[in-house]
């Protein structure tokens, strides 16, 4: 009988078609089937010696004299860095100038590798990054609300195979923010506690949906995963914002992130995937109700009519048989690209 379950966060329902549920392995790919990449490519922006074909750098971290993660301006920003935040208001039209920060973070010189595949110390070099450009740009006052977010392949909407990932700052809060913000006040105002810590304890305590755990966090398969696998990265400590992981956390958050995604490389074949760190807006960094955490979401099905039309998703998999699926993929030893 399928089932409608309902995210705690959103309230967003989702249809778990089990009369026609697919096996986890029915929508893994093989491996061969990924297009090897070389580690240079000479017209790649991104690759070592073509810094010219960007605009010049905000942020550089470097390894043994070379540059190791980089950071530049999107050419095509969404936003415009220059200008004073104005709000006009004529009737039911709001319009607020598009002021704000669009950055690229360009993971790792070469241009081969996917973060399934860099070392854990490379992983942890690139989330360093993440936290420092947050400071950074939110010490900009015109900034209400950050999203970091990686789009690894053509159906998650990267446009450059050089390995990279993407932080946008608006000069607004999204509402998809504030809905979740707004839930997780009203469970709190209720229940006197956090509703992400909440459901954290609770699969905890099930375990069925558990994917992977480390010292300072938890990954599992949400009860209403709105596609198949898409998966939750939740630490352990209650905290509302990313920057506010400590050194030896964004270590094991490394750990942690690398595993998973060499899990769905190697037990799907490299699939595409988005990643989005969903952290509290500028505003509300110390919130007791708020709890950040990592999204991934593989790119295996597509939106169609019915999502488009209802707002709900039918999600053809089972969480419990995915997250069984991922805790038992090994990762080989020697996760070098091919």
């Amino acid at each position: 009988m399928p089932e409608l379950r309902q995210n705690p966060f959103t309230k967003q329902w989702v249809i778990i078609a089990t009369e026609r549920a697919k096996r986890p392995h029915e929508l893994a790919r093989k491996l061969e089937e990924s297009k090897p990449l070389p580690s240079y490519v000479e017209t790649c922006p991104f690759c070592p010696g073509n810094e010219r074909l960007t605009p010049p750098e905000s942020m550089q971290m470097m390894r043994d004299g070379k540059w190791q993660v980089r950071v530049v301006p999107n050419r095509f920003s969404a936003l415009s860095r220059d200008g004073e935040l104005t709000r006009k208001v004529e009737g039911l039209k709001v319009v607020v100038n598009g002021v704000g920060h669009h950055e690229v973070i360009v993971e790792t010189p070469d241009h081969s590798k996917t973060t399934a595949l860099l070392s854990e110390s490379e992983v942890e070099l690139v989330l360093e990054t993440y936290k420092q450009l947050y400071i950074n740009i939110t010490k900009d006052t015109r900034v209400e609300h950050v999203t970091i977010f990686k789009n690894h392949g053509l159906a998650a909407g990267t446009s450059l195979e050089h390995p990279h990932s993407q932080l946008i700052a608006t000069p607004i809060i999204p509402p998809a923010i504030r809905n979740r913000m707004e839930e997780a006040l009203r469970f709190y105002d209720v229940q006197g506690q956090c509703i992400f810590c909440k459901v954290l304890s609770d699969e905890l305590a099930e375990q069925v949906r558990l994917i992977h755990e480390t010292e300072h966090f938890v990954s599992f398969i949400p009860f209403a995963a709105l596609t198949p696998f898409s998966m939750w990265i939740f630490p352990r400590r209650h905290m509302a914002a990313f920057p506010e992981t400590k050194p030896e956390e964004l270590r094991d958050l490394a750990r942690m992130l690398r595993t998973i995604l060499a899990k769905l490389y190697y037990g799907l074949g490299n699939p595409d995937f988005n990643y989005i760190v969903r952290t509290a807006p500028c505003e509300g960094r110390y919130l007791r109700y708020y709890h950040w955490y990592l999204t991934i979401v593989p790119r295996l099905t597509r939106m169609a009519g019915f999502e488009l039309g209802s707002g709900m998703y039918i999600n053809p998999t089972i969480p419990e048989a995915n997250a069984e699926f991922l805790r038992g993929i090994a990762i080989p030893a020697d996760s070098t690209p091919r």
